[in-house]
């Protein structure tokens, strides 16, 4: 009887391996996109008496970093790491973790956001996925202030890819996420409702549009490197 139980017990926690592994499997598939890239700007003469800020994002990041950078001027130092990897592939929080190692410096805010990218992965995934990514950036030496900024509408939805629909669903996985940690939040989704004139394509804004948005973050970042200083 007793070795009917030990082969037993051996057979369930088998058959719960097996039924375990195509779940990890799914959770750490990669699956790229027809371009990938990744775009990486250094302020040019770092002022060493300034803080150092990262933007963390991707293309919707890339357009307002300027405007970051110019309304900051002289208050902070502006770094950008920009990808088009996304929220469930696990290259991307390896991505963020080479990108600290290789800046060497210390950060004292990081705002970030990473949303229009991977519309091959589902709300599950996308949800599966989310904790490491933002334990990435909790895990970026010296306890930098996080800011989340929400992602943006699109102009029209795409049949089996982008939508609005799933932008409010990610908004919602994320923003629970970010709460629960005591994250501070950029509504640049609210910001840019009263703003779709702006789009300059389906999924990107004009200059002026881009400007709203970095405005909008440079002050959101601003009041966070005041309380870094209290």
């Amino acid at each position: 009887m007793k070795l009917v139980a030990r082969f037993s017990r051996r057979m369930c926690l088998a058959f719960a391996i097996a039924g375990l592994l195509p779940v990890l499997a799914a959770q750490s598939l990669s699956l790229p996109e027809p371009v990938e890239w990744t775009w990486e700007v250094r302020p040019p003469s770092p002022l060493p008496d300034l803080p150092n800020v990262l933007l963390l994002g991707d293309s919707i990041t890339r357009a307002y970093y300027p405007q970051v950078s110019k309304d900051l001027e002289g208050i902070a130092n502006i770094y950008l790491m920009a990808t088009s990897t996304s929220i469930g592939d696990p290259r991307l929080p390896r991505q963020i973790a080479e990108f600290v190692s290789l800046e060497q410096i210390r950060f004292e805010v990081v705002h970030f956001n990473n949303g229009m990218h991977g519309w091959d992965y589902t709300e599950a995934q996308y949800r599966t996925g989310f904790p490491s990514f933002l334990h990435a950036i909790q895990k970026i030496p010296g306890h930098p202030r996080l800011i989340w900024a929400t992602t943006t509408q699109v102009q029209s939805d795409q049949s089996a890819g982008v939508s609005n629909t799933r932008i409010d669903a990610r908004n919602k996985i994320a923003v629970r996420f970010v709460q629960a940690t005591g994250i501070i939040i950029d509504d640049q989704h609210a910001l840019m409702a009263i703003h779709q004139d702006q789009h300059e394509d389906n999924v990107h804004y004009k200059e002026s549009g881009a400007a709203l948005m970095g405005n909008q973050a440079a002050a959101t970042i601003r009041r966070e490197l005041s309380k870094s200083r209290e």
